[in-house]
């Protein structure tokens, strides 16, 4: 008969880790309610704003081209991939005990690693699509054509799932029989298997390995094909080149704010440091919703675009 300890563990024939507690961003109270009310804030402004992304390239035939196609697609992964830890996070604000079931660790372990990994490869899939239209414009509408976007984005979510299902495989297999407290907000790889009632030298190996060539290839093949494609747009001076110029740097910008966060928390020993919670925050929470922000910001055509939207929306109300 097994009986389940206060401690999130239960006892029985054996010790094993049914629950872990997090420890979250703060401890005091003050700080704490300060916290909530700045997530809460960017969150709802910021979430909203990607999701009027979304609608705006749906809703506009004048975006129709697969960059803004992949555009949609990246603030739709974006969405998912903050509504993992962000809304519990909020909610773990005003709780005493911070825990978290070891299913339920598993499943938010699983779901950020498959979105973060898809969005690495959409953002290879449009490095390509720039690749096609700077350096083969005249068979650009042949080549990335909407089956091959759809092709490509198709792609993205399942290299995203197998980068993440292998983690995700040989993390379960670990038994937890001691320490249960994370921490941190959200479960992750890099201080789960720190739990583990086992050597996991070699696991761990194998798990760097893992996240080094999706992380580090991909962020290294990116800015290669950018910096390419910037040399070659280097000698035109027409309007089209620097507009195309313009995007590239767009990319590169978006490049770095992804990959830098998560070069350090996934490609390195696994230990703690000093900055690894804000680091963290800055990963799961800040940057996946500004990415699209960036986007936007720098393209006058959506800008346009969501003028012309909101404007139809209020003459349609004021009927």
């Amino acid at each position: 008969m097994q009986r389940l300890h206060a401690d999130g563990m239960e006892q029985g024939n054996g010790t094993e880790v049914v629950e872990f507690v997090l420890l979250g961003l703060a401890q005091t109270q003050e700080v704490q309610f300060f916290l909530f009310i700045l997530f809460l804030i960017f969150y709802s402004l910021v979430l909203p704003a990607n999701i009027l992304i979304i609608l705006t390239i749906q809703r506009d035939r004048r975006l129709g081209s697969p960059m803004y196609f992949f555009l949609a697609n990246l603030a739709f992964l974006d969405i998912c991939y903050c509504s993992i830890t962000p809304p519990r996070m909020l909610v773990d604000f005003f709780s005493q005990h911070k825990a978290i079931s070891y299913r339920a660790c598993m499943a938010q372990l699983f779901f950020l690693h498959f979105l973060g990994g898809a969005e690495i490869f959409l953002l290879i899939s449009m490095a390509f699509d720039r690749y096609v239209a700077i350096c083969k414009p005249l068979h650009y509408t042949t080549v990335v054509n909407r089956g091959v976007c759809w092709a490509l984005v198709v792609a993205a979510w399942t290299g995203g799932f197998t980068h993440s299902i292998i983690q995700v495989i040989l993390i379960i297999r670990l038994p937890f029989c001691g320490p249960n407290q994370l921490d941190n907000f959200f479960c992750d790889v890099t201080q789960v298997i720190e739990l583990a009632c086992t050597d996991t030298y070699q696991l761990e190996f194998v798990i760097f390995i893992n996240n080094s060539l999706v992380i580090l290839v991909s962020f290294f093949l990116l800015l290669i094909s950018y910096g390419a494609l910037l040399v070659r747009l280097r000698a035109g001076s027409s309007l089209g080149k620097s507009k195309a110029a313009s995007t590239c740097v767009t990319h590169i910008i978006i490049v770095f704010v992804m990959f830098s966060p998560a070069i350090y928390i996934y490609c390195r020993p696994f230990c703690s440091f000093p900055m690894d919670k804000v680091v963290a925050v800055f990963h799961t929470v800040v940057f996946p919703l500004v990415n699209p922000m960036i986007y936007t910001l720098r393209n006058r055509e959506i800008l346009s675009a969501m003028n012309r939207l909101m404007h139809k929306h209020k003459l349609w109300r004021g009927k």
